[in-house]
């Protein structure tokens, strides 16, 4: 089992970051685990964490279309966060899912002192919207 910080470093939104950036990013973060089948966000319903994958798989539907598969390194949730508007998924979990999770309190100013991730982040719902539209 990884520790926040490992689990971290294997996120692509992260990569940019300095050592001390991810332990204190890592000191924000909680622990969940997800049992298979449990639902984490559903589509409409309000949003107040995002997550990263440690271990595990989850599935994203959009309407009725599964759209991707997640699996240990992916993020999701992040777009209610930006837009403060419900969510535009469902992410369910395939197999007991490890997930590390921060608030929308702390996301924000987060991103907001790291320009980095804010611009990942705009690469990855980029990427999103392009696939969508596929």
């Amino acid at each position: 089992m990884a520790s926040v910080e490992e689990s971290l470093t294997r996120v692509p939104l992260f990569d940019k970051l300095s050592k001390r950036d991810l332990r204190g990013l890592a000191g924000s973060m909680k622990e969940r685990t997800f049992p298979a089948g449990t639902v984490i966000t559903e589509i409409g319903e309000d949003g107040v964490g995002f997550f990263i994958i440690d271990s595990g798989t989850a599935t994203v539907v959009v309407g009725d279309n599964p759209v991707r598969t997640l699996t240990g390194g992916d993020h999701f949730g992040e777009i209610a966060l930006i837009d403060d508007g419900p969510r535009t998924a469902r992410v369910t979990a395939d197999s007991e899912l490890r997930c590390f999770g921060l608030t929308s309190w702390e996301f924000r100013p987060f991103v907001h002192d790291h320009p980095d991730v804010a611009w990942a982040l705009l690469q990855t719902l980029a990427q999103r919207v392009r696939d969508a539209q596929e």
